[in-house]
């Protein structure tokens, strides 16, 4: 009887092409962007607000005559064009926080922060701020008083922006960025809307960039 014979085909497995490897991930950060060229607006723009400030003789103690800002903060046109032309000779810059001094400080710093897209940081008088804070004294024009700071308001090598209304002797200024300097922090430079020239307060601050709005 005859066997029928089995056929043993060879089966080879096709080859697979050998992968490519993969292209590996940088995660070298994306080039800085180049800072734009600082516009600051001529001082005549700032006439119309200037015109709004009042002067009170006489506070906070005899023989002192007081910038009052109030009547500016009242006309809304007034408050853009300080908020606009503090917030344009920083356009471009990289800026961390704004470093608002109590109280005006507040007013000013926090729409600069928004405008700005950092983040605020309050300063404020003793006993105000409810959380762990770091503590500076210092000498005012009038007497010796302190500022506070919520320990850890500043992350380390922020870059930060001090804001108040008026530079006056620059002692309030300077305590801020002393603040500011404990947590690691650097300032680049201070804004004012306004500026009391004749006391020397710019002079306290340098080499730290100096902008103001309004000078006397």
């Amino acid at each position: 009887m005859a066997t029928k014979r089995r056929s043993t085909r060879r089966v080879t497995a096709k080859r697979r092409p050998p992968r490519r490897p993969a292209a590996r991930r940088t995660t070298a950060a994306p080039p800085l962007l180049q800072a734009l060229p600082i516009t600051t607006r001529p001082q005549s723009t700032f006439d119309f607000c200037r015109a709004l400030i009042r002067d009170v003789p006489d506070f906070p103690r005899p023989g002192i005559v007081y910038k009052d800002i109030t009547p500016l903060l009242a006309i809304p046109r007034a408050l853009h064009i300080v908020l606009d032309g503090i917030a344009e000779r920083f356009i471009g810059e990289h800026i961390d926080a704004i470093v608002g001094i109590e109280a005006r400080g507040f007013i000013f710093g926090g729409a600069l922060a928004a405008r700005l897209n950092a983040s605020f940081v309050p300063v404020r008088k003793p006993g105000k701020l409810p959380a762990a804070v770091d503590r500076i004294e210092f000498a005012t024009e009038y007497s010796r008083d302190s500022l506070e700071m919520h320990k850890g308001s500043l992350r380390e090598e922020a870059r930060v922006v001090v804001v108040d209304d008026v530079l006056a002797t620059g002692g309030t200024a300077k305590a801020a960025a002393d603040l500011v300097h404990l947590q690691g922090g650097y300032v680049i430079a201070y804004a004012f809307v306004v500026e009391l020239g004749f006391l020397g307060g710019r002079e306290r601050l340098l080499p730290t960039r100096v902008e103001s709005c309004i000078a006397y």
